[in-house]
């Protein structure tokens, strides 16, 4: 595993803290899609929503320097593009001048925290577009859960749209991940039925007063063989999402083969994978990263 000096890291937030913006100017950048045609995006935005657990683990993501490590460790293994998540991580990241080179996603909603009454009302208390443009990262992401039921949905939708606009008048790209959703004995729970995802979906795709720079990140559904029918859904580009694939190994290769189908599909370009490379059943990052580049 990479190590990382958290003492260093300290020591440069507290003396210099113009330092993550001169480390953002002196990145270099690559375009978001590289010569494969296919991305490979870690996923790292969870701890801000409050979001720690892996498995049975309710706090594995709570320590910084063992997520910065894991990360350290993905973003340096072959075919790995890049990576998405919060400031606060993206410039530990910058500062450790682990981002070169790489696709820089900045997480841009994180206000429905895991598990409050007011999750569905998902406030955009994350990265800006102007933000974004500013540090010269290479795109954003969203968060967009829809439940009937729950009129925050309503003031999610609105602010998506408009979040939408303002990136494409920076002509940066947006990745919005859509769930139809409900509440089960006060839990959230994503649907993830072929109809469900499909109504995601097309609900995703029509927001806002263009949709050029949007790209969709979808979970695969409950039934993979679904996955062609629910894809023929928009033109949109996407991407799999991962999602905690749980504390087995038949776990782990479920959600391979899952993946590795559903990347045949024409508008699927790629992976924005988190929990379950990061923080793999055996403990090997390398490994883990490794067999899902190689599904691409």
């Amino acid at each position: 595993m990479t190590r990382v000096d958290v003492a260093d890291l300290v020591r440069i937030r507290a003396h210099h803290p113009e330092a993550v913006a001169e480390a953002a100017v002196r990145r270099r950048r690559r375009p978001l899609v590289g010569s494969s045609g296919r991305l490979m995006i870690i996923a790292a935005d969870h701890p801000a929503r409050g979001a720690l657990s892996v498995g049975d683990q309710r706090l594995a993501m709570a320590n910084r320097l063992g997520l910065l490590e894991r990360i350290c460790t993905a973003l340096e293994r072959p075919g790995v593009d890049g990576v998405l998540a919060t400031a606060d991580i993206l410039e530990d990241l910058l500062l450790l001048g682990a981002l070169d080179d790489k696709v820089v996603m900045g997480s841009m909603n994180r206000g429905g925290l895991a598990g409050a009454a007011f999750e569905l009302d998902d406030r955009f208390t994350g990265y800006r577009a102007e933000d974004l443009d500013r540090l010269g990262f290479d795109a954003g992401k969203l968060l967009l859960r829809i439940d009937y039921d729950d009129p925050g949905s309503l003031a999610t939708l609105h602010s998506t749209a408009r979040a939408i606009d303002e990136m494409a008048a920076h002509r940066l790209p947006v990745f919005v991940e859509p769930f139809i959703c409900h509440r089960v004995d006060g839990v959230l729970r994503n649907d993830l039925s072929a109809e469900a995802v499909t109504r995601s979906i097309a609900i995703a795709s029509g927001l806002a007063g263009t949709s050029a720079y949007t790209w969709l990140k979808i979970p695969v559904t409950d039934n993979p063989d679904d996955m062609a029918q629910v894809m023929e859904t928009s033109t949109l580009p996407a991407v799999l999402l991962g999602g905690d694939v749980g504390d087995s190994a038949d776990g782990q290769a479920a959600a391979y083969e899952k993946w590795r189908g559903a990347l045949q599909l024409p508008t699927v370009q790629g992976l924005v994978v988190g929990r379950s490379l990061l923080y793999p059943v055996d403990g090997d990052v390398a490994g883990a990263v490794d067999t899902a580049v190689g599904l691409l």
